[in-house]
């Protein structure tokens, strides 16, 4: 385990496909989504901790969350929890959490990897990471871990790598974005793309570099803060310049356009449990596919949906199918998986046609 390894957990999105449990107050990387026992910001803290040392390894939310990560991950110390006074994408934080790791260790090999990701295999992660973090400390180059694509999901981005490269690190020719089936079905089929996983390894130089290169702007911004990072002034430079970077994400703003760029086929298996239907796809289910979570449940004639309540809750559904089923606080949800991806549309109208109010 190297001093110099460097781990950026992000931590501050909201998770809306995942309404009614993950809120606005209380996202889904702080829930225990697949009844383990554990939140998912906390199996991935565990899970990189593996490999990268607990005081390296940062956490990046929003500052309205710094209490439910301090409550759950009660052992880091709160200088490991980087708080975004704004929401800027993912560009300004990991530029910002960049910095911050120079500051302390200007060798620093990084990882950026969200914190509500399912990986099965630990042990193939920690080894790819590995490599990875191998091939960073002795090059300049900017990683990323693709994910064999096993149907034409069109709710992952894909990266196309060069179809002539044997090689087990594939130079990357270029980011795609969400695809319709059709499209997603082709890149299938040509066995030279992979789903894009939003996990990058770096080593510090080389990140910077690339944003001095691709992000003058912003990288004169947060360089204006330099001798401030890790010191007691540092919260005033961030409160006063955050705001002023670019809404903009990593993606844009450095991977498509860096030339430098590689990608290692992971040999994990993965999900990005971005939806209802992901996680369904996740949990072990009964004679009639039905995926049940906390609740004691009697499915007659039901099949293939997904159940959440609250634990122990007695269920009674028959004559549905293909359905999530979510009961949280005030909130019931019945509603097709094959709609998912509409759950955010449903969320703001909720909030328009029953407005919060406040005590």
């Amino acid at each position: 385990m190297s001093s110099n390894y460097y781990a950026v957990v992000m931590a501050g999105g909201v998770g809306s496909r995942f309404w009614p449990v993950s809120t606005p107050e209380f996202p889904k990387q702080f829930h225990d989504m697949l009844g383990t026992g554990e939140t998912l910001i906390q199996k991935t803290f565990s899970r990189l901790s593996q490999l990268i040392p607990v005081e390296n390894i940062l956490i990046l939310t929003n500052k309205s969350y710094k209490d439910i990560v301090m409550e759950q991950l009660p052992f880091v110390d709160q200088n490991q929890v980087i708080l975004e006074p704004d929401m800027r994408n993912t560009a300004p934080c990991i530029l910002y959490a960049a910095m911050k790791i120079k500051a302390k260790n200007p060798n620093a090999v990084m990882l950026v990897a969200p914190s509500d990701h399912w990986i099965e295999d630990e042990v193939q992660f920690v080894a790819n990471l590995q490599r990875t973090f191998d091939i960073c400390e002795r090059e300049n180059v900017l990683m990323t871990l693709g994910i064999l694509p096993t149907f034409p999901n069109t709710g992952y981005g894909y990266i196309e790598f060069d179809k002539l490269d044997s090689s087990q690190v594939k130079k990357v020719v270029q980011f795609r974005e969400k695809p319709d089936y059709v499209t997603a079905r082709k890149f299938i089929q040509s066995r030279h793309f992979l789903w894009n996983s939003g996990i990058f390894i770096w080593s510090v130089s080389a990140i910077l570099e690339a944003f001095s290169k691709f992000q003058p702007d912003m990288m004169s911004l947060f360089e204006r803060g330099e001798a401030y990072y890790n010191t007691d002034q540092e919260e005033h430079f961030i409160l006063e310049n955050y705001s002023k970077a670019e809404n903009i994400s990593i993606d844009y703003a450095i991977m498509e356009n860096a030339s430098n760029v590689f990608v290692l086929p992971a040999t994990f298996d993965w999900n990005d449990l971005g939806t209802w239907g992901s996680l369904y796809e996740k949990l072990p289910k009964d004679a009639g596919d039905n995926a049940i979570i906390n609740a004691r449940a009697v499915m007659d004639h039901a099949t293939n949906n997904i159940v959440r309540t609250e634990t122990d809750k007695l269920v009674v559904i028959d004559g549905l199918h293909d359905y999530i089923v979510v009961d949280e606080k005030d909130v019931l949800l019945i509603y097709p998986k094959k709609k998912e991806q509409d759950i955010k549309k449903i969320l703001s109208k909720t909030e328009q046609l029953f407005p919060k109010t406040k005590d």
